[in-house]
């Protein structure tokens, strides 16, 4: 099976990888080793070197990147050196890097059509094709505990690791950050949190976005068809099924506009806001960053050995899910490839339409951590001394509000506006964390998606239909000839 294949009954033959010459990676590493001594001894002082031989050098490298990833031809390759290349032009032309913006927002904008013809779609195969109906009811309370103690590990370390590094206390304000204007979002409330999971109108929740309305709707529909007679079923089931197909062959499709918008993405970011911007806030941003390690290494690591996954493999699955989702900062934009990842990492169909999609609503480790740690961040840095209990307390109020993260609009800074308003924070510290919230959603995103597609593999295991059991082949008994 090769990258661009999307394995959905019949492989698809797509551009295979090639295995890039010794003598290519022996000059590429040769080039990355000239550059990165000149940039070193001139950012040094220890020799000055003139600016445009280092811009012509860096390009160089970049130029050789390219090559590499011209012959490796690796979907994922290709996503990994658009990153290196949009932050190179970024830095070195910002003027036009801030207009590429439209780039990335036109992936953005094609990924999102999928989201919601592509869960129903899965979803209502998953259940109204499922043989028995009380599978879907066990693998729903299944998903839930596991969501709930996940996400209860990922609070927790973030309020260990914001209180250890103490990322807000001295942190001095940049005057040249700008303070981008939010609206004031009044507190949510549980009843609030729990009407947004239900749909009012199917078409203004696609409209909207939200997830969790489309994937409730989805599931009383899928549950509706399996009550249905085989008359009034078989065709729902023919029309969803194909619908599905047709939604993963678009993605693929889409897929390959995928280097351009991650590179755009990239370039704009850093031409926009630049590289010194980040100097004040790096404790805070290298908080996050050590407490998702510690979450990935210290609980989700655990949790794939618990359950004999193997590690690697699954490594090598969602390494182009997560690549996107580290350089798009978006979680919709991965789900369609994540979920196509997981089917060809051996988890049925039917466990991966239903574990992804909930996952995306209820299972968002990344952003549930960042929460806890941005929380008491905006409590540091406005010198506001939280008592422990308060914080367990906040942690609680988190626990519950962050399930609803995705099923309200404007996500997660909602939750993180509303949570400071509860707890009366000032608001104003949000607007400084905004400043650097680009390269922080880039690391939660990817957390968010590692941990559903964990999540998918585990409730698989759980359920026994992981590792899919090979069709047994029967022998027809041998006869003896007697010749006379």
């Amino acid at each position: 099976m090769t990258e661009y294949a999307i394995q959905t009954g019949n492989p698809v033959k797509a551009v295979e990888r090639k295995k890039v010459p010794a003598k290519y990676m022996l000059s590429m590493l040769a080039v990355l080793f000239s550059v990165s001594l000149l940039n070193i001894l001139n950012y040094y002082t220890f020799v000055e070197i003139n600016a445009s031989i280092l811009l012509i050098s860096r390009w160089i490298l970049i130029f050789t990147l390219l090559g590499y990833a011209a012959q490796k031809r690796s979907l994922t390759t290709w996503i990994l050196i658009s990153m290196i290349v949009g932050t190179e032009f970024g830095f070195d032309f910002p003027v036009v890097s801030v207009s590429l913006n439209v780039i990335s927002q036109i992936f953005l904008r094609l990924i999102k059509t999928i989201i919601a013809p592509l869960l129903f779609a899965t979803i209502v195969v998953g259940i109204a094709g499922h043989s028995d109906l009380k599978q879907v009811g066990r693998m729903g309370w299944k998903s839930l505990l596991y969501f709930e103690i996940v996400s209860t590990f990922a609070l927790v370390i973030g309020l260990i690791t914001i209180n250890i590094s103490k990322a807000g206390v001295g942190v001095t304000v940049p005057q040249t950050m700008s303070h981008p204007d939010l609206q004031q979002v009044a507190v949510l409330k549980g009843s609030d949190v729990l009407l947004h999971v239900f749909p009012e109108n199917l078409a203004k929740a696609i409209f909207e976005g939200q997830v969790l309305q489309i994937v409730i709707f989805s599931i009383i529909f899928g549950i509706a068809v399996a009550l249905l007679k085989d008359k009034f079923k078989r065709p729902m089931l023919v029309f969803t099924e194909a619908l599905s197909e047709t939604m993963f062959k678009f993605t693929s499709i889409v897929m390959y506009f995928a280097p351009f918008a991650v590179f755009a993405a990239i370039a704009y970011s850093i031409g926009q806001m630049g590289l010194e911007i980040f100097v004040n806030l790096f404790k805070l941003l290298a908080t996050l960053y050590v407490a998702l390690i510690i979450f990935l290494a210290g609980v989700l690591l655990p949790i794939a050995l618990l359950f004999k996954i193997p590690v690697r493999k699954f490594i090598s699955a969602i390494s182009e899910p997560v690549a996107i989702a580290f350089a798009t900062t978006s979680s919709e934009s991965a789900l369609p490839v994540a979920m196509e990842r997981m089917e060809e990492f051996g988890v049925p169909r039917k466990i991966v339409a239903f574990v992804m999609p909930t996952g995306y609503s209820f299972n968002l480790d990344g952003t549930t951590l960042y929460l806890t740690l941005a929380t008491i961040f905006v409590a540091q840095i406005s010198g506001i001394q939280l008592s422990i209990d308060k914080q367990i307390l906040m942690v609680f109020t988190l626990m519950l509000t962050s399930k609803g993260v995705a099923a309200v609009p404007r996500a997660s800074l909602v939750i993180l506006l509303a949570t400071a308003s509860s707890f009366g924070l000032p608001i104003w510290p949000i607007y400084i964390i905004l400043g650097i919230d680009e390269l922080m959603d880039m690391a939660r995103t990817s957390v968010n998606v590692i941990g559903n597609c964990l999540a998918t593999v585990v409730i698989a295991r759980w359920e026994n239909e992981y590792p899919p059991k090979e069709p047994e082949i029967k022998t027809e008994p041998a006869t003896t000839v007697i010749s006379t």
